[in-house]
C-alpha cells in the first residue's frame, strides 16, 4: 500500500497523509474530504499533473486544486500567512463551505456594477473576511453560486440537472448580476408546463371528489360533467359555475340524493338532471338551465333560481320556502309542485 501527503495548491501547510488506493477518482475523493475542497485535480512539487494513479510512488508530496493552475509553494511570491491569492489575481471564495478559485477580473469585468464587482474590484476591501485558508468567506448558497460563476466566466448560462432555476435566479438578484437576471427569467419561464385544460374523466371526477375532505373547499367550475353519476356524494360548499351535466347522447347526469348544501352551481346546463332529494338548501343556481329535470322532494330552502328555466322540471314534494324565483325563462305551473 502506498502513503502520500496531500496540501492543497500552493501551500506548504496543513498537509494530510492519506492511503493511496483505487483509481484517480477515489483519490479525489479522498483529497475533497480530507482538505474540504472539491477536488479535481493533482499535481506533484514540480506542478505536473498526475493523470494516472500508476504515476503516484509511495511517500509522494502532491499538491490538490479546485481547477486552477499550479501555483509553487515555493515562490517568493508567496503571500505571508498562507493567505494566497491576496497579493495575484487570482482568488478563492469560501461559498457557503464550497470553495470557488476564480480571477479577480472574472467578478469584476463582466457586471461592473454588481455586488460582487464592488467587492473585488480593488484588493483589500473585504477586510479580514477571509477564512482560515485566505479564502474570501461568502455565506450564500454554494449550488447556486456556481452558474453564477460559471456565466461571468463565459458568459453563458448552463445549469446542472437538479438545480433549481428560481434559487439560481435569488443569488442572481443578489449579487446584482443583470444580464443573468433576464436569461433566468426567460429559462424559469420556458420550463413551466403548458397548462392543461382538458377535461377530466368522470371517474376522475369522483375520484377526487372522494379523496376530498368535507371542510375543503372544492372548485370545478366550467367543468365537463356530461351524463356524470353522482349518488348521495358530498359536494357540499362546491363550486360548479357553469358546468355542463348534459350528454348529447341523452344520458341523464344523476345525482340524487347527494348533500349539495351551499353549492354554487350559477349558469350551470343540466337539462333533465336528477336530483331528486338531494339537499340544495342554500345554493346557488341562478340562470341555470333546469328544463325537464328531476326536483322531487329535492330541499330548494332558500336557492336562489333567478333567471332559471324549469319548464317540465318536477318539483312534487319540493321544499321552496325561502326560495327566489324571479325572472323565469318559463312560468313555473301548480302541476310542477304539486304532489
Amino acid at each position: 500500500m502506498r502513503r502520500v501527503t496531500l496540501f492543497l495548491n500552493g501551500s506548504p501547510r496543513n498537509g494530510k497523509v492519506v492511503a493511496v488506493y483505487g483509481t484517480l477518482s477515489d483519490l479525489l475523493s479522498v483529497a475533497s474530504s480530507k482538505l474540504g475542497i472539491k477536488a479535481t485535480s493533482v499535481y506533484n512539487g514540480k506542478g505536473g499533473l498526475i493523470d494516472d494513479i500508476a504515476l503516484i510512488r509511495d511517500d509522494d508530496v502532491l499538491f490538490v486544486c479546485e481547477g486552477e493552475p499550479f501555483i509553487d509553494p515555493q515562490t517568493d511570491t508567496r503571500p505571508p500567512g498562507g493567505l494566497l491569492g491576496s497579493h495575484t489575481d487570482w482568488l478563492t471564495l469560501n461559498v457557503g463551505g464550497r470553495y470557488f478559485t476564480t480571477t479577480r477580473s472574472t467578478l469584476v469585468n463582466k457586471e461592473p456594477d454588481s455586488m460582487l464587482a464592488h467587492m473585488f474590484k480593488d484588493k483589500g476591501v473585504w477586510g479580514n473576511k477571509q477564512d482560515h485558508r485566505g479564502a474570501f468567506l461568502i455565506d450564500r448558497s454554494p449550488e447556486y453560486f456556481e452558474p453564477i460563476l460559471n456565466y461571468l466566466r463565459h458568459g453563458q448560462l448552463i445549469v446542472n440537472d437538479g438545480i433549481n432555476l428560481l434559487g439560481v435566479l435569488e443569488e442572481a438578484r443578489f449579487f446584482g448580476i443583470d444580464s443573468l437576471i433576464e436569461h433566468l427569467e426567460v429559462a424559469i419561464k420556458n420550463s413551466q408546463p403548458p397548462e392543461d385544460h382538458s377535461p377530466i374523466s368522470r371517474k376522475e371526477f369522483v375520484r377526487f371528489l372522494l379523496a376530498t375532505p368535507t371542510k375543503s373547499e372544492l372548485r370545478c367550475q366550467c367543468a365537463n360533467l356530461q351524463g356524470v353519476k353522482m349518488l348521495c356524494s358530498n359536494a357540499e360548499g362546491a363550486s360548479l359555475r357553469l358546468c355542463n351535466f348534459e350528454d348529447p347522447s341523452g344520458l341523464k347526469a344523476n345525482l340524487e340524493g347527494a348533500n349539495l348544501k351551499g353549492v354554487d352551481m350559477e349558469g350551470s346546463q343540466m337539462t333533465g338532471i336528477n336530483l331528486r332529494v338531494a339537499t340544495l338548501k342554500n345554493a346557488k343556481l341562478k340562470n341555470c338551465n333546469l328544463r325537464g329535470a328531476t326536483l322531487a322532494g329535492t330541499d330548494l330552502e332558500n336557492c336562489d333560481l333567478s333567471g332559471c328555466d324549469l319548464q317540465e322540471a318536477n318539483l312534487r314534494g319540493s321544499n321552496v320556502k325561502g326560495a327566489i324565483f324571479e325572472e323565469m325563462l318559463t312560468p313555473l305551473h301548480m302541476s310542477q309542485s304539486v304532489r
